[in-house]
């Protein structure tokens, strides 16, 4: 059996790494290809989990925006799906990678299976694009792994059949749980000598441009202000967008750590060291559990309710009141008392689930 796997973000590169390593573990033919979406953060994840792509499309361009992308891919990815003929295309998520290669291999009659599949928020403008992205791809996949209970109830009220959907954990876990494993060496000195309680942060949703970022930003120095033994670590995004605000707001802020986006086991070893996450990410809502960590979501909706029923994680919008005060109430707690619920995101053991249910599975398109 061939499997092509397609991803062009950080965060597709993190989740389908586990999956990949496991499909070929057990003798699998797994062509990969990277898109290059997001170029210079994808490529540090490769770097992480040693995976050379055996076909890079380098969409990537200068503001470039989610329908050129697309519109990139489909163009690009076509020749390798004629060429290579695979029996399954693996994507991952919501990003428009993962939309437009399976839309593409809709096109070449290649069965789909969608790791991370049935996260909702209801609202199709939020967060935009990456709603959208998702439901679509729904309706065209023909295998989805789904990371928990409420996912899978997500997809069948939607009409998937049943013995389409199954119930996987998400390969988040088990990536975390190999890169915890493994010590760390911060390329930035500033954060190896970091003291007192930490508090890490990243923004980076297009909902988040503009005033929500300053207010996001403004609450910050808030935080740094009333909390004289905390200092806040910010990777900033590359996205133009988000770096004017940032370094006009915090740049000359003492205690306030800006540095480039980190990589992965950086990130993984710093979240575990903080005492708390403000964060607009859907992944680390995944995350922060693993590493027993509280994270505020900067954001009004979220696609993982799991991570807020469970207690680990808690919506508070992008209002600097709000962020202030609730950061002023979780951060005395100390991460001792935080939830003792288990991890909503699984067991670290979701991609041995997905390579048993492909193995199982015949090509669905004819």
């Amino acid at each position: 059996m061939k499997i092509l796997t397609v991803f062009g973000t950080r965060p597709e590169v993190i989740k389908l790494a586990p999956v990949i390593e496991e499909l070929r573990r057990r003798g699998l033919e797994v062509p990969v290809c990277a898109t290059a979406q997001h170029r210079d953060m994808m490529d540090q994840m490769l770097d992480v989990f040693s995976l050379r792509p055996d076909f890079d499309l380098d969409v990537m361009e200068e503001n470039q925006s989610p329908l050129g992308v697309a519109s990139r891919i489909f163009e690009t990815l076509t020749p390798v799906l004629e060429k290579t003929r695979p029996e399954w295309l693996l994507v991952q998520g919501d990003t428009t990678t993962t939309f437009a290669a399976a839309w593409a291999a809709f096109h070449q009659r290649v069965a789909i299976g969608h790791v991370e599949a049935g996260l909702r928020t209801g609202d199709k403008l939020r967060p935009f694009p990456e709603e959208m992205n998702r439901r679509l791809t729904t309706a065209l996949a023909d295998l989805h792994f789904a990371p928990t209970a409420r996912a899978v109830e997500n997809l069948l009220a939607e009409g998937v059949p049943r013995d389409r959907v199954h119930l996987t954990g998400n390969t988040v876990v088990d990536a975390l749980h190999a890169i915890l494993k493994k010590p760390v060496t911060f390329a930035d000195p500033r954060l190896a000598q970091l003291t007192g309680r930490v508090v890490l942060v990243t923004a980076h949703r297009r909902e988040s441009f503009g005033r929500p970022l300053e207010e996001i930003c403004r609450a910050i120095a808030d935080i740094v202000e009333s909390h004289s033994d905390v200092t806040v670590v910010f990777p900033v995004h590359r996205n133009p967008a988000v770096c004017r605000t940032v370094e006009e707001l915090l740049g000359r802020r003492e205690r306030v750590v800006l540095t480039e986006p980190l990589a992965y086991p950086e990130f993984v070893h710093l979240m575990q060291r903080a005492s708390l996450i403000l964060s607009d990410s859907g992944g680390v809502q995944e995350e922060a559990p693993s590493v027993g960590t509280p994270v505020l979501v900067l954001r009004e909706v979220t696609e993982r309710p799991e991570a807020v029923e469970s207690g680990w994680a808690e919506l508070v919008g992008m209002s600097r009141e709000r962020i202030v005060n609730r950061a002023a109430a979780v951060l005395p707690r100390g991460k001792a008392a935080q939830s003792t619920s288990e991890n909503p995101f699984g067991d670290g053991k979701a991609s041995a689930r997905i390579a048993d249910l492909l193995l199982g599975q015949k090509a669905a398109c004819p």
